[in-house]
């Protein structure tokens, strides 16, 4: 299973990047201005592939750090059966220990976005561009939005942003980033103009309405929300509505999820090309 989950990276490019005294594996593929897509749980998955060849296709460098996970492993069990499945829940288990990731903490930014800024600055100087898009998912939707502290990060998207769980009225009210630099990122909006773009299906219990209400009281006009009804989520799925851009995506012209997915890459157009 493990070769099949490495099949599944063979038109993508292995490097890695150190910075903050931590060495991660980053998965590239593209040309033009960098893009960091970083994974839902359980991490690398072939949906989430799909989603940076499409971040390629519309004239950019998808770049995918590995941040947990197995890279390219297909944890649906309709593909891989209980196997797979198991093989992922046991890959991400670390992620509950691990001290790079702020898991049950309110009011704080993850170490680990610190290691995602400097990979995108590392990006922007090599790829060029007027600047960096973001893409979280899930676990890793709030990271976007820390990494919008650096000027660098011109494009921060926040897909289904879970962190931290929803477990009180007050968790359902925040997000995973320090007063402080939630408070940069707003003067950012304020004064640069920056564009914060959030997608959540309204069904989705572990990205509450409320999380958006507080994105949109902090950050006014400047964050765009995309809210979907769960509805109009990809039937076949394996799990409920939650993951707007992968696994519960219909990928065809007038569904609500690819109305999505084009409004995240109009947002990269406009904001990392140099006007035409």
């Amino acid at each position: 299973m493990r070769a099949e989950a490495a099949a599944n990276l063979t038109d993508f490019a292995k490097e890695s990047f150190t910075a903050d005294g931590a060495t991660r594996d980053v998965y590239r593929k593209g040309e033009g201005p960098a893009v960091i897509v970083m994974a839902e749980i359980p991490g690398i998955t072939p949906k989430v592939l799909e989603f940076a060849r499409k971040v390629v296709a519309a004239g950019f460098t998808a770049v995918v750090p590995q941040l947990f996970g197995i890279p390219g492993l297909d944890a649906n069990p309709k593909n891989t059966g209980l196997k797979g499945a198991a093989m992922a829940g046991a890959s991400i288990a670390p992620l509950c220990v691990s001290k790079e990731f702020t898991i049950l903490a309110v009011g704080k930014s993850s170490p680990v976005v610190s290691w995602l800024r400097a990979l995108a600055r590392h990006e922007h100087e090599r790829c060029g561009g007027k600047g960096v898009g973001a893409v979280g998912m899930c676990f890793t939707g709030g990271f976007a939005l820390g990494m919008a502290v650096d000027d660098v990060l011109l494009a921060p998207v926040l897909s289904q942003p879970s962190m931290p769980l929803g477990i009180t009225p007050g968790r359902r009210r925040s997000i995973d980033i320090s007063p402080e630099d939630l408070e940069t990122v707003k003067v950012r909006c304020a004064k640069q103009g920056l564009k914060v773009l959030g997608l959540r299906f309204t069904t989705d219990t572990l990205v509450p309405g409320e999380r958006f209400d507080f994105l949109r009281e902090q950050l006014g006009d400047a964050f765009i929300a995309v809210e979907i009804d769960g509805a109009d989520a990809n039937p076949d799925a394996p799990t409920p509505p939650h993951s707007v851009l992968t696994e519960h995506l219909i990928d065809e012209p007038g569904q609500p999820t690819r109305q999505a997915l084009d409004d995240v890459i109009q947002l990269f157009r406009d904001t990392l090309l140099p006007a035409s």
